[in-house]
């Protein structure tokens, strides 16, 4: 399925912290908050960002979180495409903090089937690695662009483990390519791909995984959450807004 140039379903934003949804909440015209299944941790608010019908989901953190809310938003609002947004940890090495992930592909940090012929990060039974739908990842990188800052694109990891520097080394081995990590935008990936809606991530990096000596290892959530927000909102105006 290929991203729509304008929308006619709502875009669906997931984050997980309420840290992460407030910058986008606050840019909603007529916000209104929606009744949620879930007994707590999730809420959803929909309104018009930059013009276009978007709901903000708040999962809550980790990969059964953002699978269980992911799920819940696309089958329950039937969203045209899905975002993830919020924060993430640097991986490369030479991704600096603040900088915005635009993904392009996902996997999982800490899967290891290896042993039965699957590649690292790729769970049994599903591919290599989950992909964006590639003119959605276009227009997030050209929208993450447009802000001015340091953006990349490329292959984000997702995992149930805060990847410190003794996790970061390793890491960066077995998926020389990844640039982020985070503990839920692979599982918004398959669950976007299980259901054929488009997705792709957008990001801000607010620590480093093992900072190189001299480095800024750290920005508070808070600025990284206006930047992420402020990416998906120039998204959302390209996407059928005004």
């Amino acid at each position: 399925m290929s991203a729509p140039t304008s929308l006619t379903g709502p875009l669906l934003v997931l984050v997980a912290m309420p840290e992460e949804a407030a910058p986008l909440t606050a840019r909603l015209t007529g916000a209104t908050e929606l009744e949620v299944p879930f007994t707590a941790g999730v809420a959803a608010v929909r309104g018009a960002l930059a013009g276009t019908d978007t709901v903000v989901v708040t999962t809550g953190i980790g990969i059964a979180a953002a699978a269980a809310g992911a799920t819940w938003g696309v089958l329950a609002l039937r969203p045209e495409a899905v975002v993830a947004a919020g924060s993430c940890g640097g991986l490369a090495p030479d991704v600096e903090v603040g900088t915005v992930i635009v993904g392009e592909s996902f996997t999982y940090s800490i899967a290891d089937a290896t042993a039965f012929g699957y590649a690292p990060g790729q769970v049994p039974g599903g591919p290599e690695r989950f992909t964006a739908d590639p003119l959605l990842a276009d227009a997030a990188e050209r929208a993450a662009g447009a802000g001015g800052g340091a953006v990349r694109r490329g292959l984000m990891l997702s995992g149930d483990a805060f990847v410190t520097a003794p996790l970061a080394a390793p890491m960066r081995e077995t998926f020389p390519a990844a640039l982020s990590a985070d503990m839920e935008t692979t599982a918004s990936a398959r669950t976007a791909a299980a259901l054929g809606v488009p997705f792709t991530a957008l990001r801000a990096v607010s620590d480093l995984c093992g900072p190189a000596a001299g480095q800024q290892f750290h920005l508070e959530l808070d600025v990284v959450a206006e930047r992420s927000a402020a990416a998906v909102e120039a998204l959302a105006g390209t996407l059928g807004g005004s």
